[in-house]
């Protein structure tokens, strides 16, 4: 029997909260209704839940199915920390466990359900690890809204199962259903490594870190001033640190500095402590995987750097970026400065300003804003 289940009641906290930001969509109820007949006759342990944003499809499930054992991984930390919280309220914390992308995830689960990624890497090695470690009789599905679908992520499937099919439009959002894991698959390349020319450094990337192994423009700019940044600190946070290019420039350049890079992405922690490994600076850089700096002390760091989020999904939105530069006022002693850079129409000098303190713009190109503010 399926039971009703309260979706309105779900909540995004500790991620941004807004009248038009929502905790459920269209593609978790369509989801949820699609793997119906799987789901009634599940087992516990047989249901993997990835990318669940805030905990529908796992809840949902647990809810209306009454399932158990259903294992869980989202790549964001606030994501994970929404799941675990909405279980708490609901009474369902006990029906499932949240783990890393890994082998532990998915073996041998029988369904798979996943909230399709942006980036087609993410999507190869999460279905890597579904196609290596669940159960052969597996059956991934597979959604997204149709606006962000590609005929490319079929082929990702495809290179890992054998039948991969399309499902109608419903509400805007449409399914992917893989059967039949292939009896050769791909090698597995995550996480990728490569070397930055411009820096000498070696970086490694797992699928959902942003930006891959790549130099993005704006961390670019940002390094540029690096020798103005307060030149007696002695301890920095790379904010967001993504691969962790940031950290580890910082941690070679000035060797008596204590750096922590952080991020709230599993994949980016992962792919930081795979950087700092990679260029020998494990003993100087301390990688934490964390929401908006919330295991730092207050006034603990001398400097904090930071190339902020200006999207939620894949709306433009600027709540990451603010509540990041909040938190850098928190963890800021005084006297201590935060350096960002930002696409200069997003215009972050006003709250930088009110937040943190005295603001000023450093430079500024074509399309960034590096600016620095000083906490009072």
């Amino acid at each position: 029997m399926v039971e009703e289940f309260p979706f309105d009641d779900l909540r995004r906290h500790p991620d941004v909260e807004a009248e038009n930001l929502f905790a459920v969509d269209a593609t978790d109820r369509y989801l949820l209704d699609e793997a119906a007949p799987l789901l009634a006759v599940a087992a516990p342990g047989d249901v993997t839940v990835i990318n669940d944003h805030y905990g529908a499809l796992a809840l949902g499930a647990a809810g209306q199915y009454g399932l158990s054992g259903i294992r869980a991984h989202q790549d964001a930390l606030t994501g994970e920390l929404a799941l675990l919280s909405n279980a708490e309220r609901l009474g369902l914390t006990e029906r499932m466990s949240v783990h890393d992308l890994s082998p532990e995830l998915v073996s041998d689960a029988r369904v798979v359900l996943l909230q399709l990624p942006k980036s087609l890497d993410a999507l190869e090695e999460i279905v890597q690890v579904v196609a290596r470690h669940a159960h052969p009789d597996v059956v991934v599905l597979a959604g997204g809204r149709i606006k962000h679908l590609t005929r490319a992520m079929n082929g990702v499937l495809e290179s890992c199962f054998s039948d991969v099919t399309a499902t109608l439009a419903r509400q805007k959002s449409r399914l992917l259903v893989a059967r039949g894991v292939r009896d050769a698959l791909p090698p597995n390349r995550f996480p990728v490594r490569r070397t930055v020319p411009d820096l000498g450094l070696e970086v490694s990337a797992h699928g959902a870190v942003f930006g891959g192994t790549a130099l993005d423009l704006g961390t670019r700019f940002l390094l540029e001033f690096q020798d103005r940044m307060l030149p007696d600190a002695g301890t920095a946070v790379d904010l967001g640190s993504g691969t962790g290019i940031l950290a580890a420039s910082l941690a070679r350049a000035r060797p008596e500095l204590r750096v922590i890079a952080t991020d709230q992405s599993s994949a980016a922690a992962a792919s930081a402590t795979e950087t700092m490994a990679l260029n020998g600076l494990s003993d100087r850089v301390t990688v934490i995987r964390d929401d908006a700096m919330a295991q730092l002390a207050d006034g603990s760091a001398d400097l904090i750097v930071c190339n902020p989020p200006f999207h939620i999904g894949t709306s433009v939105h600027t709540g990451p970026a603010l509540r990041l530069f909040g938190a850098a006022a928190r963890v800021l002693r005084p006297g201590g400065e935060l350096w960002t850079v930002f696409n200069t129409p997003l215009g972050y000098q006003g709250f930088l300003r009110s937040t943190v303190g005295q603001t000023e713009i450093a430079g500024r190109n074509a399309k960034f804003t590096v600016a620095v503010s000083r906490r009072a």
